[in-house]
């Protein structure tokens, strides 16, 4: 992942796109892995997928990791995500989309899942609607093999109906944490890199 991807053909472009939201899965999943600390602590410092405007975003990422120990991100992801009932960021779409979780958006996104052949892994406690659960579906509609399934149609419509309504709350939400140092970095790239998105799927319609 952290290898300078060339984007000289479409296919390179889509394998970047695929493996940001795949990053980004991972870092709102759970701490990062020391390996996967390490791995941006030496990454480039240009940005992961096409597109100028993420490459400053990104360099506040690698930057963050590098300012802090394995540790204290750690640390930071149990302060704002984790914790003893109520976390202070919710992850999950429905509490920005509906102001609660459970509700008639995740009823509607497994609904949608359901259309896909898709449905969650029973081992994992977390509802559809977490972050990484989405980000994990849209890696799979740009990077599957079922091309009736993964192509750029469904990746719109998934992106306009899962995504775009909500992340840029649960971003600024993030970024506004006084607690927020490595996650703030990760927040500013996750809204930049959705805004490119955005932009490529608006240029489509």
């Amino acid at each position: 992942m952290m290898e300078r991807i060339p984007v000289s053909s479409s296919l390179d472009e889509e394998t970047a796109r695929a493996e940001v939201y795949g990053l980004l899965a991972a870092l709102y999943y759970a701490p990062p892995t020391p390996e996967l600390l390490a791995q941006l602590r030496v990454a480039v410092t240009e940005a992961p997928a096409a597109g100028g405007f993420l490459e400053e975003p990104w360099r506040g990422v690698v930057a963050a990791a590098r300012d802090l120990s394995d540790a204290q991100v750690a640390d930071e992801f149990d302060r704002l995500f984790g914790g003893v009932g109520k976390p202070e960021i919710f992850l999950f779409a429905s509490h920005h989309i509906a102001g609660f979780l459970n509700e008639k958006p995740l009823a509607q996104l497994r609904s949608d899942l359901a259309t896909l052949g898709l449905a969650r892994d029973e081992t994992m406690p977390e509802t559809e609607d977490h972050v990484s659960y989405i980000f994990e579906v849209m890696r799979y509609l740009i990077a599957g093999d079922d091309v009736e399934v993964a192509n750029l149609t469904q990746q719109q419509k998934f992106f306009a109906g899962h995504v775009q309504p909500w992340l840029p709350a649960m971003c600024e939400a993030i970024t506004a944490h006084p607690a927020a140092r490595f996650y703030a970095a990760v927040a500013a790239f996750t809204q930049a890199f959705i805004g490119v998105e955005a932009q490529g799927f608006d240029m489509m319609a």
